[in-house]
């Protein structure tokens, strides 16, 4: 059997973080098993999606390094829905509903008032109920019709789960207006699409159980399901409010690596720890629900930060070199122990190609100059260069490399001098001892 899952957005909105990381994990998962992963747009809700937002979903999987097997989406696919809709309705497993938003929410409180549970009365499959409503011209709603037993599964992530539909209202599968809600075209979907699993967050523990049925009533098994826990912020709270800063197009755009974001998204509520990666084949060959615990993952922006720039430490020129305002292997390899964000390399490649206007402190650059060696340098000449400054001034410490810090770069901290010296090259260095901007 070939593993196959799917990622299926609704286009009516920015792609965030909490989909970006169930897109994730259910690719790391088809790649590590070397299976299939399906992108499908949940686009039903004519009234709220459209293609800008579709077009987002594209670019920002994109942009994360996510590639998909195949492809669809719902509004092509009406004719399938249809399909499984008169299956269901000749097997007796819908049946027509005419209450009123107004008298739905009504039934609500009065529950609510009791404290029972906001289940579905079933008023419309009283003849009586059911002859009056018609009569009066309304146009009915579809329901499936739960079992009202207890659906049971082993999720990969929650271990044994039991539903008890009883305590469910039977859901709608067709609106008034004859529109598909989500329920019956993701289960559609996923048999015609053969998904043998379904990656998801929590909140749709619930909705598992009446698909569950809906597959079952279909005559076709469901596939395993791997429910994982939801994110939020760092004191645990939700991250509703904060979606359009969590955005992946936000993120991209404040000049996060794609790289960390996945190994954050990967790891993050995890028994690993979140380290950097250099490839998302690094993150599959991990991937492995076992180690996704049960409590929700905190996502914590500063520590996304954290991680971004250790990512830049490790990364390959090869794999930046596009995105460089520079073509040198040996400026990358100096400056990348420096960055937070890649957009930092273009103000530290000047410490290299000038201009930098030195700060000087006292004599010292100017007396640092004599003893300046000829060229050709190395890594070695700085601590040779040093050595003898020293001893023509009897500097030392901090005394000693501050100084000559400020006047070579202009800042407090950067790059090693002793790597950095060698590229900036004896002309440059000499211009800047004297004060000069270069």
């Amino acid at each position: 059997m070939t593993v196959t899952v799917r990622f299926a957005p609704s286009p009516t909105g920015l792609l965030h973080v909490g989909n970006a990381r169930t897109a994730l994990l259910n690719w790391l998962f088809a790649r590590q098993t070397g299976g299939r992963f399906l992108l499908r747009i949940d686009d039903t809700d004519a009234a709220r999606s459209t293609r800008d937002f579709e077009n987002g979903i594209y670019r920002d999987l994109e942009w994360l390094g996510l590639t998909w097997d195949a492809t669809d989406r719902q509004a092509n696919r009406l004719a399938k829905y249809s399909a499984a809709f008169y299956r269901l309705q000749a097997g007796g497993h819908i049946y027509p509903a005419y209450e009123t938003e107004d008298e739905l929410n009504r039934q609500r409180s009065l529950l609510a008032a009791r404290k029972l549970p906001p289940v579905y009365n079933r008023a419309s499959l009283d003849p009586a109920n059911k002859a009056k409503w018609e009569a009066e011209g309304r146009a009915p709603h579809w329901r499936f019709r739960l079992s009202r037993t207890k659906i049971q599964w082993r999720d990969l992530i929650r271990g044994a789960v039991e539903i008890d539909t009883a305590t469910m209202s039977d859901p709608v599968l067709v609106r008034a207006d004859g529109a598909f809600l989500y329920t019956l075209p993701s289960v559609a979907d996923d048999i015609d699409m053969t998904v043998t699993h379904v990656v998801r967050g929590e909140d749709h523990v619930t909705n598992t159980a009446a698909q569950i049925e809906i597959f079952r009533a279909l005559g076709a098994p469901e596939p395993q399901f791997a429910h994982h826990p939801l994110l939020v912020g760092a004191g645990g709270e939700a991250l509703s409010k904060r979606l359009g800063s969590l955005s992946l197009q936000q993120l991209r755009e404040d000049g996060l690596e794609p790289m960390a974001v996945a190994a954050y998204l990967a790891k993050i509520g995890t028994s690993d720890a979140v380290e950097p990666r250099a490839t998302l084949g690094e993150l599959a060959a991990d991937c492995d629900f076992a180690k996704i615990g049960r409590a929700p993952a905190h996502f914590v922006p500063e520590e996304l930060d954290a991680l971004n720039a250790r990512t830049l430490h490790i990364l390959p020129y090869a794999a930046v070199r596009d995105r460089l305002p520079f073509r040198d292997e040996a400026i990358w390899n100096v400056l990348r122990p420096n960055l937070n964000r890649l957009s930092d390399a273009a103000t530290l490649a000047k410490l290299v190609t000038g201009p930098v206007t030195p700060v000087i402190e006292g004599d010292l650059a100017a007396r640092a100059a004599a003893s300046l060696p000829p060229e050709p340098w190395d890594e070695g000449t700085w601590a040779a260069w040093t050595a003898a400054v020293s001893a023509r001034t009897g500097a030392r410490g901090r005394a000693l490399f501050h100084p000559l810090r400020l006047a070579l770069t202009g800042l407090e901290h950067g790059p090693e001098l002793k790597k950095l010296l060698p590229l900036i090259r004896r002309a440059r260095v000499l211009a800047r001892l004297k004060g000069e901007t270069a």
